[in-house]
């Protein structure tokens, strides 16, 4: 499996960034359009946030939209029994928002929604004709009316001298994911051995993935690949703050004769148990 780095300023950026998505469901972006000043510094202060009693205030409830997920109410892995040791905090264009914080995440929610949507135009121009044909609509026209979700992430201390899992082996729901390179490593990928790869981090970067969603809508040409995040036993870090933007269609949107978009997100959510009082948190 090669997961290719392209500079997204080059002429032939479009056709070597869809390449490494056919062939490992990820591509690493360089020389984008996303300020890292801007990334580092919502990474800083969103750090203190979760370590202060105020985000607390920010629980979330089936009643709100977005908010705080406590390491209680943290995501399972389809096909495990033990939650992830992470919080995360959930922005969406309307919704709530820590009052104590700058607007850094919200300005960048809409910078790198302009760019999913000339990522999507270039997985759509270099799909394969009977690709394009099976979308049922242009890809950049799937997340129009829609909310996608910014999640700021950070994953607890463990205070552990052994590897462990901090997200556990999943693959993403949605179109595709923007993260930027997170403030430690970790992020692995599964190729078709079985094998666990390392994507490097590297500053300034953004790592591309597929999921679920697109998979389904292109037939599979664009594989949404296993991965997971850990911490290796001689890793220095015991925190790691993460930013992963995920490009949702709108709920109406047909992805294949089996989902609509809405329908294929429930389920599932469902399977991940992100649920309370019987309701959907995302």
């Amino acid at each position: 499996m090669h997961i290719a780095t392209v500079d997204y300023q080059t002429p032939d950026a479009a056709k070597k960034f869809t390449e490494s998505l056919k062939n490992s469901g990820f591509a690493v972006l360089v020389n984008h359009p996303l300020e890292w000043s801007q990334i580092q510094a919502i990474y800083d202060e969103w750090l203190v946030f979760f370590r202060s009693e105020s985000k607390n205030n920010y629980l979330v409830s089936a009643n709100k939209k977005g908010g705080l997920f406590s390491t209680a109410l943290s995501e399972t892995a389809k096909g495990e029994t033990k939650k992830d040791p992470k919080e995360f905090f959930h922005i969406f264009k309307t919704g709530i928002y820590p009052k104590e914080l700058s607007n850094n995440a919200l300005n960048y929610y809409e910078h790198a929604h302009i760019l999913a949507k000339q990522l999507l135009g270039w997985i759509q121009q270099e799909s394969p004709l009977p690709i394009q044909e099976a979308y049922t609509e242009p890809l950049p026209q799937m997340i129009e009316g829609s909310e996608s979700l910014l999640r700021i992430l950070r994953y607890t201390p463990i205070a552990s001298t052994e590897n462990y899992v901090r997200a556990a082996a999943h693959e993403d729901i949605n179109l595709i994911t923007i993260l930027p390179a997170a403030t430690a490593k970790g992020l692995q990928v599964k190729n078709k051995a079985g094998e666990w790869l390392d994507i490097p981090v590297e500053a300034n970067s953004l790592i591309i993935n597929i999921g679920d969603m697109l998979q389904e809508a292109s037939q599979g040409y664009y594989p949404s690949t296993t991965h997971r995040v850990i911490k290796h036993q001689n890793d220095v870090e015991l925190e790691r703050i993460s930013m992963p933007f995920f490009l949702q269609p709108r709920a109406d949107v047909v992805l294949s004769d089996r989902y609509t978009a809405g329908q294929y997100h429930t389920e599932r959510m469902q399977e991940l148990k992100v649920i309370q009082d019987g309701k959907v948190l995302v």
